[in-house]
């Protein structure tokens, strides 16, 4: 197995650790996050129903981002994801950082988050 594959596969155990412990319900949805290369995605999550509440990301269309793969761009989605939130009525989420390290881009949408209202 090459290097990659094992990181993938650490990876992948990372985020079903995660996903054991952490469930979203009507009255404190799960805000998960994805990052890719070039892009960082959040969603706000309901899993009891089994439907996406609030989504954001650097790709909608709304979204007057310049550069998609770095903090700012995460921060600007953070940003967006709570605002988006707090009008449908959602003060407080668990945080689900996907199996990402809670640095760079996934703490900077976190932080963006809290500072836009919602409490986790």
């Amino acid at each position: 197995m090459d290097r990659q594959q094992k990181k993938e596969q650490r990876h992948a155990r990372r985020r079903i650790g995660i996903r054991k412990r952490i469930t979203g319900t009507a009255e404190r949805p799960r805000l998960a996050v994805y990052r890719s290369l070039n892009h960082v995605y959040a969603q706000v999550i309901d899993d009891l129903a089994g439907r996406t509440i609030v989504s954001a990301s650097t790709r909608d269309k709304d979204a007057s981002i310049e550069k998609t793969g770095n903090a700012a761009a995460a921060a600007a989605v953070g940003a967006r994801l709570a605002q988006k939130a707090k009008a449908k009525g959602i003060t407080k989420v668990v945080f689900d950082r996907g199996g990402f390290r809670y640095h760079g881009r996934v703490k900077s949408l976190a932080d963006a988050a809290r500072k836009g209202g919602l409490e986790f």
